[in-house]
């Protein structure tokens, strides 16, 4: 079957003496549907600008290299309409200010922050720059707020949201607009993020080789997905031993390589027809799409528990516990197979998310804000409301959560879906690939014998009975 492409280059006319605008890619880093360009490109001739703010790399590294990445692929396809990608360095104002005053822009069109950042004093620094900021969604399935309860209100578990969701007509996706090419570029910095690269330190080059970065890629990527395992998807996406059983999109999501639209309406076809496989693929979609919508009603997500009455629940602040949890030292296989791939690759499949994030806020009885900044610095794919829904649902105090008592037994787990150990070896067996790769990963500092297995930081009895006499103990 020949490669999926969505269509290219419809829209959009050349222009003469055209006045210069600015697309900052916020996020959003392709030519398909994408809103903001496609305002720019009918507005005038168009400055595409990516802003690398050295804070975000503290804040977030494994996500920033993901986007350092896409950076070059990005300038590639941008060169082949006879454009280029500029990209500047500094806080978002500061540079947006600079570069609309070195090219005389009237107009800077982006995507709005939500969720990854705030938008404040954006406006007020474009205005200073000599140019208006204009602001557009990004291209999720529903604009936010649009899907509510028969009572006006937002949707609290994910079932009736997915239902609903089915039931609405999603907007189909923009094609990508022709460029014109302004008189004169701005001086442009290297596509690439040193603050990130120092931040990663070792972990560069390590998480370099799990990364299939650029548009042209992800869209690749869906369609082997579709053309080839989508039909086990159900049965087999619950298998770390076998990644291909998922599509492997959630990082190109998260940096905005593909849109959830154009997935949506790649799959549209095949989930009216029945294919196997994409109905649950596409539910998993609207997950992100549940969580989106839910820390737009509740932004503090990230931070406070959505069920009020968790506030005085008694977690554990940062411990001993934590930081064996995070340097894959629990002495628990599974658990510690799944830090190690995280710290690796950037990456943990979702099925032991689940059991390590039970393991931290049930067996640790550690807050589940501890594993949710971990998670943020670790993850390419890190997408601020799925992360902070995830976590909340995992440790029992979110919207739609898994209840307290139900604490996954991370034995039982791995007997179910690792059963040969597959999983396991790869990542604890000192001369299996993943092990290497997560020796070559980590700090010096951390100074771990990978040849000795830790032991276990409390039984998986006696942890269980701590976390239901906790969780019993608040009900009272």
């Amino acid at each position: 079957m020949k490669p999926f492409r969505p269509p290219r280059v419809i829209i959009g006319t050349e222009r003469e003496n055209a006045m210069t605008v600015i697309c900052w890619f916020r996020r959003v880093l392709r030519l398909d549907d994408h809103p903001a360009l496609v305002a720019a490109a009918a507005a005038g001739a168009v400055v595409p600008l990516v802003i690398v703010d050295p804070a975000e790399a503290r804040d977030h590294p494994a996500s920033a290299q993901r986007q350092a990445m896409a950076l070059a692929p990005l300038d590639r396809a941008l060169r082949a309409q006879g454009s280029r990608l500029i990209v500047r360095r500094g806080a978002p104002a500061a540079v947006l200010e600079a570069v609309a005053r070195d090219t005389g822009a009237t107009q800077v069109h982006a995507t709005e922050g939500f969720p990854f950042a705030s938008d404040d004093g954006l406006a007020d620094a474009a205005r200073r720059g000599g140019a208006v900021l204009h602001l557009h969604p990004l291209a999720d399935l529903v604009p936010r707020g649009s899907v509510r309860t028969g009572s006006g209100g937002v949707y609290k578990v994910f079932t009736p949201f997915w239902k609903a969701v089915r039931q609405v007509d999603i907007a189909p996706p923009l094609a990508a607009p022709r460029l014109s090419a302004p008189e004169r570029w701005p001086d442009s910095d290297a596509p690439d993020w040193p603050e990130a690269r120092a931040a990663m330190d070792r972990g560069w080059d390590v998480m370099a080789a799990h990364i299939r970065a650029g548009e042209e890629a992800a869209h690749d990527r869906l369609e082997e997905f579709l053309t080839g395992d989508v039909a086990g998807y159900k049965a087999d996406r619950d298998l770390p031993w076998r990644p291909r059983a998922t599509s492997g999109l959630s990082d190109a999501l998260a940096v905005g390589e593909i849109s959830a639209r154009r997935i949506w309406a790649r799959c549209r076809g095949d989930f009216e027809q029945g294919i196997p496989g994409i109905e649950p693929f596409l539910s998993e979609l609207c997950w992100r799409e549940f969580a989106h919508e839910l820390m737009a009603e509740s932004p503090d997500l990230s931070r406070a528990p959505w069920r009020k009455e968790w506030s005085d629940f008694p977690w554990r602040a940062d411990n001993d516990d934590a930081e064996a949890w995070r340097r894959g030292r629990t002495g628990v296989p599974i658990v510690d197979a799944g830090m190690r791939e995280l710290y690796a690759t950037g990456r943990m499949h979702n099925r032991v998310r689940m059991i390590t994030g039970s393991y931290l806020t049930k067996h640790l009885l550690t807050d589940w804000r501890v594993g949710l900044d971990w998670f943020a610095r670790c993850l390419t794919d890190w997408d601020a409301a799925s992360n902070a829904m995830n976590w909340q649902w995992v440790g029992g105090c979110g919207p739609d959560a898994s209840p307290f008592f139900r604490i996954f037994n991370p034995e039982t787990q791995a007997e179910k879906f690792d059963a040969k150990s597959r999983y396991r070896d790869r990542w604890m067996r000192p001369d299996a690939a993943g092990a290497q790769a997560f020796g070559a990963a980590i700090p010096r500092s951390w100074d771990l014998d990978l040849t000795r297995r830790a032991m276990p930081r409390i039984s998986l009895p006696e942890g269980r009975a701590r976390a239901l006499t906790a969780y019993e103990e608040m009900k009272s």
